[in-house]
């Protein structure tokens, strides 16, 4: 062994990659295998998302239309069957209110709760919440119950 035939050891290196850029002698010198000129032989260059080169973009040709109401409220339903469960898994017996729904993973501590109908409610409760719906609401009211609005 001597300085002539050093060479790394087996699977040491990785890069096997042409160094661009470097001197005329390397044949990837001047341009840099970029071609000539344009916003792509640039540094710095990145392409816009969408960008069609020119042409009117995809996103800007469609028609627009709908309304996004900013103000609107987005309520988390709990159905009465849910409410039965509840009573049938021994969990409430009397009262239903928000903790409840939160400790039971029916909604979060942001949300805002309403009850709607399907299902039947056999057990007479006291149910809190943000929003009834009118079959929710008569529905508890004809098993004995209350609905509290929040």
């Amino acid at each position: 062994m001597n300085l002539s035939n050093l060479q790394p050891a087996e699977g040491s290196t990785h890069n096997q990659n042409k160094r661009v850029g470097r001197g005329e002698g390397s044949g990837k010198g001047g341009t840099a295998a970029r071609g000539h000129k344009g916003a792509k032989s640039r540094s710095g260059y990145s392409k816009k998302i969408g960008f069609e080169g020119g042409q009117m973009p995809l996103q800007r040709r469609v028609p627009k239309f709908g309304f996004k109401n900013i103000n609107r409220v987005e309520y988390q339903g709990i159905n009465l069957d849910a409410l039965q469960t509840l009573v049938d898994n021994g969990i409430v017996t009397d009262t239903v209110d928000f903790t409840v729904f939160v400790q039971n993973r029916l909604a979060t501590k942001n949300e805002v709760v309403k009850i709607l109908g399907r299902g039947e409610l056999k057990a007479k409760l006291k149910v809190s919440a943000h929003k009834f719906t009118a079959t929710a609401k008569a529905a508890i009211e004809a098993a004995g119950g209350e609905a509290v609005t929040i």
